[in-house]
């Protein structure tokens, strides 16, 4: 089982569109674009959720940080 990150707070995932959310512990929550079933599969199982992010997803999808309007 992994551990829980110490950077992300929550992945969530919309297969029809390749919508990767990720949620970090920091507040920001971003919206990757384009990204495969199986690396979100991937992220969600990583042994490090953090590791993962930066070596396979950060910087390879275009993505938008969502607004925390209320």
């Amino acid at each position: 089982m992994p551990e829980q990150s110490t950077a992300i707070d929550r992945i969530r995932y919309k297969e029809t569109h390749g919508k990767l959310f990720v949620k970090f512990r920091s507040g920001g929550e971003y919206v990757y674009v384009g990204v495969p079933g199986e690396v979100h599969r991937s992220f969600v199982e990583a042994e490090s959720q953090g590791q993962f992010f930066q070596a396979e997803i950060r910087d390879r999808y275009p993505y938008n940080r969502l607004d925390d309007a209320p």
